[in-house]
C-alpha cells in the first residue's frame, strides 16, 4: 500500500484534532468542576445526575416545608403561652374576689381588669403572623374572632386542620384546632372559653360570692384545655425534630452521592490536562518533521 504525502498530512491534522478536543474537554471539567457538561460526554453519569439532583430538590423542599410548618407551630405555642398566663391571671383574679372580705365596689374594680384580660385573649385568638390567622383552620384570611358590645363571636371560624408535606407520604398538622383551645361557639351554649369569662364578670358585676366560685372551676377547666392543646403541639413539634434530623441526615447522603457522581478530580484531571498537553506538543513536533519539505530546504 503506498502511503502517500496527503495521508500522511491528513492522519495528522486528524489526529491533532483529537487531542485539541481532549484539552478542551479537560479545560471545561476544570472551569466547571463537573465531569459531564453534555449529556452526550457520559449518558450514564448523566442519567445518575439527574436523579440524584431530583432526589436533592425534594428534600430541600421538604426542607422549606418543615421550616413552615415550625414557624406555625412556634407562633402557635407561643400565643398558646400568652393565653395560658392570660387565664391563670384570670383564675387569681376569681380566687381573690371570692373572698368575703371584699365588698362590690373592689369586685367592680377586678371586673375592669377581668374584661381588659377578655379582649386581650380575643387579641390572642385572632393572632396574625405573615398575613395569615393561625388560629383559624384552613381560612387563614379571615379573622376567625370578633367582639361586638362585649360579646366575642366566631361566625366564620375554621376548624379544619393545616396539613402540610414534610416528608414523602409524611404529612404533619401544623395548626392548632381552635375549639380545643376556645371551645365551641355553636348557639347559645356556654362551652367556650368567652363565655365562661362572661359568666365570670356577670357574677362580679352581681357581686355573687357563690357565682364567682363556681368560676373559679371553669377558668380552671379552660386551662387545662390550653394545657392540653400545647401538649399535643408539643408531641407534634418533638415528632418534626425527627423529621428535620431525618431530612438532614438523607440531604447530605444525597448530595454526596451526587457529589462522587458529577464532580471531578482536580488533580487527576489536571494530571490528564498536563499529559496531554505534552501528547499535543511531540505530535506537532513530529508533524513539523513529517510534512514534505519544500525545495528551499533541500537548498539550504
Amino acid at each position: 500500500m503506498r502511503v502517500t504525502q496527503s495521508m500522511l498530512s491528513q492522519n495528522m491534522l486528524r489526529h491533532l484534532s483529537d487531542n485539541y478536543s481532549n484539552m478542551g474537554k479537560y479545560m471545561d471539567q476544570l472551569n466547571t468542576g463537573k465531569k459531564v457538561n453534555l449529556p452526550s460526554d457520559d449518558p450514564v453519569v448523566a442519567m445518575k445526575g439527574i436523579g440524584y439532583r431530583s432526589q436533592v430538590t425534594r428534600i430541600e423542599q421538604y426542607t422549606r416545608n418543615t421550616g413552615e410548618v415550625r414557624n406555625w407551630m412556634d407562633n402557635s405555642d407561643a400565643a398558646l403561652d400568652k393565653a395560658t398566663k392570660a387565664l391563670q391571671k384570670l383564675r387569681e383574679l376569681a380566687v381573690e374576689a371570692s373572698t368575703d372580705t371584699l365588698g362590690e365596689a373592689e369586685r367592680k374594680n377586678i371586673k375592669e381588669e377581668a374584661e381588659q384580660l377578655k379582649e386581650h385573649l380575643v387579641d390572642i385568638a385572632n393572632t396574625n403572623v405573615n398575613g395569615k390567622y393561625i388560629f383559624n383552620g384552613t381560612n387563614i384570611t379571615e379573622k376567625p374572632f370578633s367582639i361586638d358590645d362585649g360579646k366575642v363571636s366566631a361566625t366564620g371560624l375554621n376548624t379544619s386542620g393545616v396539613e402540610i408535606e414534610v416528608a414523602e407520604g409524611t404529612k404533619l398538622q401544623a395548626n392548632v384546632n381552635p375549639e380545643a383551645v376556645f371551645g365551641k361557639f355553636e348557639g347559645d351554649s356556654a362551652e367556650n372559653m368567652f363565655a365562661k369569662i362572661d359568666d365570670f364578670i356577670h357574677a362580679l358585676d352581681s357581686n355573687d360570692a357563690d357565682l364567682i366560685d363556681d368560676s373559679i372551676g371553669k377558668l380552671d377547666e379552660q386551662i387545662d384545655n390550653v394545657i392540653n392543646a400545647r401538649a399535643d403541639l408539643g408531641a407534634r413539634s418533638n415528632r418534626l425534630d425527627l423529621i428535620e434530623d431525618r431530612l438532614s441526615e438523607q440531604e447530605i447522603v444525597a448530595t454526596n452521592m451526587m457529589s462522587k457522581n458529577e464532580d471531578i478530580d482536580y488533580e487527576q484531571v489536571i494530571t490528564q490536562l498536563i499529559s496531554q498537553e505534552s501528547i499535543l506538543r511531540a505530535s506537532l513536533s513530529a508533524g513539523s518533521r513529517i510534512i514534505q519539505p519544500t525545495l528551499l530546504d533541500f537548498l539550504r
